[in-house]
This record gives structure tokens, sequence and C-alpha cells, in this order.
């Protein structure tokens, strides 16, 4: 026999309150003055307080027209449904402009019309290693310290440099003779009327242009230079810092990306969650409406209802706008085109268990850290650096052979004067090479300390660089065990959450069960779904915290190679350690 709910509520709350207050219950107390006035007082707020809610409700824009349905809720945007669109297939990796531009901006077309494309976590790894804006930065960074590394290299070798010249050159000169060569007694040419006759108070002016050009080779060669080799062993250790930061990068890189998927998949589960809270808060909306019209439930029970229903419907709001986000974090971090915007495709899954115990990790964590061995090659170069300024100090000899040819053109015109025409000539071509070699010594004798100065100011970087390494040994540890607990904490959540689910969905079958019979009201109901939805939620949270701690587990021990231009493989899982046991 069933009974109707609300006879049965009426019955169970006299039952009740007959069991709690006695004999109390049917004679009430009659309300006094200063009760009253309370009420009245607490009515008066009430009022004041619908008419704020009111004037704050008109400063909001009006809500879009068209109901929302299970699936999308009512009064969501544009671009808030266009970054929930379905995928409409797998994302291509061989496709053209995957990646935009590095000095490009989007454009209206490429944000207005993007299309959702799925893509699997290897894939996504794949376009990180191979578009990252941060991991091209740091490859540009190790092929610029190898360029650093080859031109010190050239210290080695000799210098051997051409030299060339060309010019012209205009000049006048005025000439007056005090005395002039009669007197000499040679007679001939010299005497008056001679060719070569130059008399006393003679004067002349002559206008002459030489156009020179020469040519040349000159070697230098360092035969004692103290600073080359420890300029060269910093160049090196600075690439060896490069390389190391690049692994790094790797390491991070697949952490992020990682985690960035992880939550995707998290914010997809919530969106479906949400959905199916809101679908079933509809149905049960519509069971207690069709109650309160055939008078079967009160009015508060429906009006609680609704709140309850416009609840679910706004932490789906939020689920929606946490999907959107979450997939542009995706995007932006293996640097997407902006028309594209990515779907998780692969399942919620949970990632192999984690193979070595604590111990192990850590000392697997310390051998061949990139992250170490970068600030050891800082360290290094710095050392070197510091060797190279303090042998500014010590003498330098070198080697120095030139070889050069030269010819000239003299021009001569506009001679005007009473003498000397007879010497001039026109036009003078004139020819010449020439060579030296010698050994040049240099030795720095005083330069007011400043040498000494650079020389500790670099020991001082060097020893700043050790305690550099102690912080970032400490904080790898802090990080591998923080990840240790809590994967192993998550582990042990999933397991209790998985139970609590279970319980949750048969009690929550078992509250249905008992409201549409009416032995239950839908208080209790709403109470059991809400328990359902949080045993979900908490177990999804536990699924997703298990695979986020082990893609932190692999950012500290994942090998990744040094050189750039070895092959990258989208790794996700540790690999088995050597026979002999020893950690990876």
């Amino acid at each position: 026999m069933i009974v109707p709910r609300s006879s049965l509520a009426r019955g169970l709350l006299a039952i009740t309150l007959a069991s709690t207050f006695g004999a109390a219950v049917a004679a009430p107390e009659p309300k006094s003055a200063a009760r009253e006035a309370s009420i009245r007082q607490l009515e008066r707020s009430w009022a004041r307080l619908d008419q704020d809610i009111r004037l704050l409700d008109q400063l909001l824009p009006p809500t879009p027209p068209g109901a929302g349905s299970p699936g999308t809720p009512a009064g969501l945007g544009p671009a808030l449904l266009r970054a929930n669109a379905p995928a409409r297939g797998p994302l291509d990796l061989d496709a053209p402009d995957l990646s935009p531009p590095a000095l490009a901006l989007p454009s209206s077309a490429s944000l207005g019309q993007g299309s959702v494309q799925s893509i699997s976590l290897s894939q996504a790894l794949a376009l990180a290693y191979r578009q990252s804006p941060e991991l091209q930065e740091q490859r540009l960074a190790v092929a610029r310290a190898l360029a650093d590394l080859q031109a010190r290299l050239g210290l080695y070798w000799p210098r051997l440099e051409a030299l060339a010249g060309l010019g012209y050159q205009q000049s006048g000169t005025g000439f007056t003779v005090p005395s002039g060569n009669p007197a000499l007694g040679f007679g001939g040419p010299f005497a008056p009327g001679g060719a070569f006759y130059v008399p006393t108070g003679a004067t002349a002016y002559l206008n002459q242009g030489n156009r020179s050009l020469g040519a040349g080779l000159e070697l230098r060669y360092a035969l004692l230079d103290f600073a080359r080799t420890p300029a060269v062993q910093s160049a090196r250790a600075q690439l060896r810092e490069a390389r190391n930061r690049y692994a790094n990068g790797l390491r991070r890189l697949q952490l992020a990306v990682s985690e960035a998927y992880y939550n995707l998949q998290r914010s997809d589960q919530l969106v479906r969650i949400r959905q199916a809270d809101l679908s079933n808060d509809l149905v049960i909306l519509q069971d207690v409406l069709a109650l309160k019209q055939a008078g079967l439930v009160p009015r508060l029970d429906l009006l609680r209802r609704r709140a309850i229903e416009a609840d679910s419907e706004e932490q789906l709001t939020q689920a929606f706008a946490d999907r959107a986000v979450a997939r542009r974090r995706l995007a932006a971090l293996i640097n997407l085109s902006p028309a594209i915007t990515p779907s998780a495709s692969d399942p919620v899954s949970l990632q192999p268990a984690w193979p070595l115990d604590l111990e192990r990790s850590l000392l697997a964590a310390y051998q061949g850290n990139p992250e170490l061995e970068a600030v050891l090659a800082i360290r290094e170069a710095l050392a070197h650096n510091r060797d190279a300024a303090a042998a500014q100090l010590l003498p330098k000899l070198s080697f120095v052979g030139q070889a050069g040819a030269s010819g000239d053109q003299t021009s001569q015109w506009s001679i005007t004067g009473d003498c000397c025409g007879t010497t001039v000539i026109p036009i003078l071509n004139s020819g010449g090479y020439d060579w030296a070699v010698g050994l040049t010594f240099r030795w720095l004798l005083f330069d007011a300390g400043s040498t000494a100065a650079e020389v500790r100011s670099l020991a001082r970087q060097e020893e700043s660089q050790a305690q550099r390494y102690a912080a970032q040994r400490n904080d790898i540890r802090l990080r591998l065990e923080q990840a240790f607990f809590e994967h192993e904490a998550s582990l042990a959540k999933l397991a209790s959450s998985r139970r609590g689910v279970a319980a949750s969905l048969e009690g929550f079958r078992d509250a249905r069960l008992r409201y549409q019979s009416g032995l239950s009201d839908e208080t209790t109901l709403s109470l059991t779904q809400d328990r359902l939805v949080q045993s979900l939620v908490r177990r999804l949270n536990a699924t997703i915290d298990v695979n986020i701690t082990y893609a932190r587990l692999l950012r500290e021990l994942l090998p990744v190679p040094r050189d750039p231009a070895k092959p990258l493989q989208s790794q996700l899982e540790l690999p088995p350690a050597p026979a002999t046991g020893a950690a990876p």
C-alpha cells in the first residue's frame, strides 16, 4: 500500500514533535509582545534586503532569450559556447600552420573562426617539444654557446689580415732663391742661359698631385698568452651549462604539458558530472512541480528544488568556463595556432605504479640531474674566467710579420716663375715593396688594482654558485618527496573514493525509489544526490591527482638528451632499472 507523501510527511512530523516536546506541542505557548516585535523587525529587515537585491538585479545585463538545455545552461555567451564545442576530429600533426609565426599577432578571422580538434597526451608532448617558444629559445641558447666556443678556439690560430689603401693628395709650393748656382762654378748647363741655371733672387710656384695605392699582409700570432686556455675552457663550461638547461627545460615542459592535459581531462569529466547532476535536478523538479499542482507537496519544496536546480546550473556554467580555460592553457603550452582549440582525446586512466621507493628515487634524482649539472657548469665557467682575468697580469709574447707593395703617381703642373722649370717632371710613377718581422712583448705592470678586484668578484660569484647548488639540491629533494607522499596519498584516496562512490550510488538509488514510492521526501533525496556528486568529484580528483603526482615524480628522473640535435620521444613512463638493480 502506497501512502500519499503529504499524509506520510504530516504523520512523521507529528510523531517527531510529540516524541521531542511531549504535550507542549498540543498547547503552544502564547506569543509575548517582545517576540512579536522581534518578528516584525525581522520581517522589515528581510523586506529591506529584498529591495536591495532588486536594485542590484537592475544593474545586471539582461539574460539572453531562450532556455538552456541540460547540456548547455541558459545565458552562456557565444565565446564560451564556441570554446566548449565538441571536437570536429583529431588534430593532424603534419598539417601546415600548426604554430603561429614568432613575430605575428592573431587576426580577427583566426580568433573568430576557430575549430576544436582532439589531441592525445603523447601528441601534445610531441608538439610541445617541436614548437614550444621556451624550448626554441633554449635551443638557440645552446647554438649561441657553441658559436662562442668556436670563437674562443680561434685564439690558438694566427691572425692574417689583408691591408690596402688608396689615396690622393694635392699641394702647391712656392720657391724663392736667395743665392743662385752660378757661383758654384759648374759651368755648362749651370752657366747663365743653361738648362739648370738658377739666378739669385729667382722665384717659382709649383702645383703637385699625388695618387697612391698600397696593399699588404699582416700576420699576428700569440706565442705566449696565459689567458687563452682559461677562456676556451670557460666557453666549454658555458656550452655544457646551456645544454643542461635545455635538458632541464625538457623535463619542465613535460610536466607542464602533462599537468595541463590531466587538468583538461578533469574539466571534461566535471562537465559530464555537472550535466548529469543538472539533468537529474530537472527531472526531480518536474516531479515536484507535478506534485505541487496536485496539492501533495507544499510550496516550500518546489522553491527549494528550484534553488537546487539553479545552483546545479551555476556549477555547470563554472565547469564550462573551467574547461574553456584548460583548453586554452594547453594550447598556449604547445603553441598552437589561435584558430585551433585542443580537446583531450585520451580517456581518464591511471599511470602504472611508480617502480622505485623513496630512497632509490632520491638517489636516482641526484644522479646526472641537469639542473644540478647546470649549476656546476656555471661554477666551472666562473673559475676559468677568474683564471683568465688573473692572466692579464702575466706577460704576452706575439709574433708579427708584415709584407706589402705600394705604387705612387705624382703629377706637377701650373709652373710659374723665372727658374727651375727644366727640373720639373710632369708625371712621375714610382713603386716599391717592403716587409718586416718582429716580436712584441707586453706586460701589464700597474692598473690600480682593477684586475685584482675583478678576480675577487669572480671568486665571490663562484662561491655563490656553490650555495645555489645546495639550495637547488634541497629543492629537488623537497619536490620529489612532496610528489612521492602526495602520490601515495592520492592512491589511498582513490581506493576510499571508489568505495564512497559505490556506497553513494546505491544510497541514491534507494533514496530515489523511496521518493518515488512516497516513503521519503525531496530533502532526503537532494542530500543523497549531493553526496553522490561529491563522491564522484572526489574520485575524479583522486584519479587525476595520481597521474599529476606521477608526472611530478617523472619530472625529477626522466632521462632527457643534452644535445638539441638528438631525437626526442614522448616518454610517459620511467625506463626500467638495469639488471643489477641499481637506480636508473
